[in-house]
């Protein structure tokens, strides 16, 4: 009796604290309430409309009023004849692009970093931002008259060294795809993913590099041995988020430098999910059942790459 007696006290005691720690801070409690509404109102409460993927949806019924399926929808995305080849092409297509677009940026904040002048270093860093601005639409649009065959950069050069006639167009190909699209994204995010290991870089104490100059360090050693150590953390948390977002392909640049010549390898859940669900107005609770599908997906690499780096670093670096 008397230990819950204490209990509700210690309780009691920490309420009231709280509160006098948000009558003290109001206004910032009132600009943190802002994000949080947001993210209610956004991202948990279209989870009431997950349940859409167990039923078989009807506009007219309603959410409640649609009968309840289980996993039926589910069931028909894993034994239809397109789950392989979907998930394959976004998985192969996940893997590449992180396998080139996570170390880019850390290599390229490292070299920034290592520049001498100071005023090249901001130049090079400003340029790079820009293509981040422009919208995905514009992008394949340039990214398809760049490498046009007839009067494009890429015919022009073929033509200039000789090539007679126009060149084969490998837009279209199946094989081309996935690195068009993996390359235009590093050029799109190079500039804007290095911002955060600038900003790492920047408080590396300059004593370690005084020091190492002195054990006659050269620069790529210090770069080695005293800047990639200290952002290492801020690159383990990182990739852990990139792994949670892996499978994610995104639809509109997908779907824009998609032709049925490359459906082959271009065809990906989230292709998938809008010409099988949306598209058709019909199949909501399809559609919803492979986007559910997905996310679990995403939510299982989440915490098998938490895991990992937890183990790695000994516990120092984990979002879990």
């Amino acid at each position: 009796m008397k230990t819950d007696n204490k209990k509700n006290s210690i309780f009691v005691r920490r309420v009231r604290a709280g509160c006098r720690h948000i009558a003290r801070d109001w206004q910032l409690w009132l600009m943190a309430l802002i994000p949080l509404i947001y993210l209610i109102i956004f991202n948990y409460g279209p989870m009431y409309g997950l349940q859409i993927a167990f039923r078989d949806y009807s506009p007219r019924a309603g959410i409640t009023g649609s009968e309840w399926v289980g996993f039926k929808w589910f069931e028909k995305f894993l034994t239809n004849v397109q789950f392989k080849d979907v998930f394959m092409n976004t998985l192969i297509l996940s893997l590449y692009n992180l396998a080139v677009g996570f170390p880019l940026p850390i290599i390229f904040a490292l070299a920034l970093n290592a520049l001498r002048q100071k005023r090249l270093q901001k130049v090079t860093q400003t340029v790079s931002y820009i293509p981040h601005f422009i919208s995905t639409t514009v992008m394949v649009s340039i990214i398809l008259m760049v490498l046009s065959p007839i009067n494009g950069i890429y015919g022009n050069l073929y033509r200039l060294f000789g090539g007679t006639g126009f060149p084969e167009d490998f837009r279209a190909l199946s094989g081309s795809f996935r690195h068009i699209y993996v390359w235009s994204d590093v050029w799109k995010h190079l500039g804007w993913d290095s911002i955060i290991y600038v900003a790492a870089l920047s408080s590396v104490p300059p004593e370690l590099h005084e020091a190492a100059k002195i054990d006659g360090a050269s620069r790529f050693k210090r770069i080695l041995h005293v800047d990639l150590p200290t952002i290492l953390p801020t690159i383990a948390i990182l990739f852990i988020l990139r792994c949670g977002s892996m499978i994610a392909v995104g639809f509109e640049k997908a779907y824009l430098l998609q032709s049925t010549v490359n459906l082959s390898t271009s065809e990906v859940i989230s292709t998938y999910v809008f010409k099988n669900g949306m598209n058709s107005f019909k199949n909501f609770s399809y559609g919803s059942a492979v986007g559910l599908f997905n996310s679990i997906v995403n939510l299982i690499l989440l915490l098998t790459a938490n895991r990992t780096t937890k183990k790695l670093t000994d516990g120092d670096v984990s979002l879990l």
